[in-house]
């Protein structure tokens, strides 16, 4: 087995679940809960989307040769506004995801200890994308909890449903042994 290899398809993976987790929280919203503020020093859920998808379109644009803070890129204009429908909202945040899905498919293993910046910051390529992993990840944790606050209890569950661990587990435990 490639590491390499295996590292970015975890890590594709990865991404690939975390966009879908905050996909589902926003399905459940409308435009107007999409742009609410939780509190006065809290973003928006539509903010949030704005902020990543600049985040992903700067870093992983010409990923491997250019720093992954680009000059047209203003950050503190991404916690300003709102979208005008939520199909713009989804066409912003499919445009970020886009960068960073084409950018991960153009790596292979012999990438990952190439260095590239961000910010002036000298990185592995590994590194990078742990970086953003994890930024990402905090973000869309703020998308689910913004969603399941303002849904309260209409919210659709998007993991395992509170005393229902036992069952899951099982769910899951007979699921592998059918296969």
């Amino acid at each position: 087995m490639d590491l390499g290899k295996e590292f970015l398809s975890c890590t594709t993976e990865k991404f690939h679940d975390v966009k879908k987790l905050a996909e589902k929280a926003m399905e459940q919203l409308t435009l107007e809960e999409l742009n609410q503020l939780p509190s006065s020093e809290s973003n928006s859920i539509a903010v949030i989307v704005r902020h990543l998808s600049g985040n992903m379109i700067a870093r992983w644009t010409d990923f491997l040769h250019s720093d992954g803070e680009k000059a047209e890129r203003n950050r503190d204009l991404e916690f300003e506004g709102s979208y005008p429908s939520k199909e713009e909202l989804l066409s912003a945040w499919d445009k970020g995801w886009d960068a960073l899905f084409a950018a991960l498919s153009s790596l292979g293993p012999d990438d990952l200890m190439k260095t590239v910046t961000i910010r002036n910051e000298p990185h592995s390529v590994l590194k990078a994308i742990q970086r953003q992993l994890s930024h990402y990840s905090y973000h869309i944790g703020q998308i689910v909890y913004i969603g399941k606050q303002i849904r309260d209890t209409s919210w659709k569950n998007l993991s395992v449903p509170r005393g229902k661990s036992e069952q899951y587990t099982e769910q899951v435990k007979n699921s592998h042994a059918n296969r």
